[in-house]
């Protein structure tokens, strides 16, 4: 059985659905974004996050590394990935604490409990739980059901935040559970969308059809990436295919690009090709909107 890890419990979020929110991050993707803030959330594994620029090369964490996988090079202690197996013995000796393991195992008990210590605030605000990624959807089937049915059964309201890039079997199993599917929607052109995410778009499309039939609560989210979709013709591809296959939707957020997550890379010894991204204006941003608002969709907003 794959075992699905968590990367972040966020508290306290405002930006994941309705009320205060409580938005668990899974590991493993099988999209790869160009412009993704959660890079530490792509690959299904546990890794190890390092800050190179502030090591002194003292060598406490090659001494301890069971597997002889550090060496240093240049003042630097320097960790080959092909041997490491991200056990994390030398995060524990690092002086400055600067090494980091991204992915936590949590049985479903031990989330669930993590979880409800923030419930009082989901009772108050009519908030509730996000799970998020990475992508839910392709994480272990059986440890997700569990975790949602739990979850459901304590009246807490469960949003998924998703690709749509999975089985649709797994949608029709998690259906009855959830309140809302946040659904990104990132470009319409398959050929365009396998370029930056390294798959075309025809599953999503298709998920999103078929999951608008069941009448579930769906919300659009469209990133807005300057140098990728910020354009007219881009939106206005979405906005076509929304009206054109009747796609039944509660709202749709239009969530301008940023970088924050663009330093998570060189941590994974990874370089970020998002460089020449930027963030469209403020009256850009108005203006993508009005398109919406033209093929009558009501409910359209900048962010969240």
């Amino acid at each position: 059985m794959k075992k699905p890890f968590i990367t972040d419990i966020q508290k306290y979020s405002l930006h994941d659905g309705e009320g205060i929110r409580t938005t668990v991050f899974f590991k493993g993707c099988p999209l790869s974004c160009v412009w993704c803030h959660n890079p530490e959330t792509k690959q299904y594994q546990k890794q190890l996050m390092f800050m190179a620029d502030s090591c002194t090369g003292c060598g406490c964490c090659l001494k301890a590394c069971p597997k002889k996988a550090i060496s240093i090079k240049e003042g630097i202690a320097v960790t080959d990935k092909g041997t490491c197996n991200a056990c994390g013995i030398c995060r524990d000796y690092c002086l400055q604490n600067i090494r980091e393991l991204s992915g936590k195992y949590y049985t479903v008990q031990e989330l669930v409990k993590e979880i409800e210590k923030d419930k009082i605030f989901y009772e108050n605000s009519q908030g509730g739980v996000t799970l998020s990624g990475g992508e839910v959807l392709t994480q272990e089937l059986v440890f997700l059901e569990e975790l949602l049915c739990t979850l459901h059964g304590k009246g807490y309201r469960i949003n998924i935040d998703t690709s749509g890039y999975a089985p649709y079997q797994v949608f029709e199993r998690i259906l009855p559970y959830v309140h809302t599917f946040l659904y990104d929607l990132k470009l319409l052109d398959p050929e365009v969308h396998k370029k930056y995410t390294g798959t075309d778009n025809l599953l999503i499309k298709e998920n999103l059809k078929k999951l608008s039939a069941e009448k579930a609560s769906i919300w659009i989210r469209i990133p807005v990436i300057g140098g990728v979709n910020a354009s007219d013709y881009s939106l206005r591809q979405i906005a076509e295919f929304l009206a054109a296959e009747n796609i039944s939707f509660q709202q749709i957020n239009l969530l301008p690009y940023h970088n924050t997550g663009s330093s998570k890379y060189k941590r994974l010894q990874k370089n970020y090709e998002g460089e020449e991204f930027f963030t469209p204006s403020e009256e850009e941003m108005k203006s993508y909107k009005s398109i919406f608002k033209q093929y009558g969709f009501q409910k359209v907003i900048i962010g969240g």
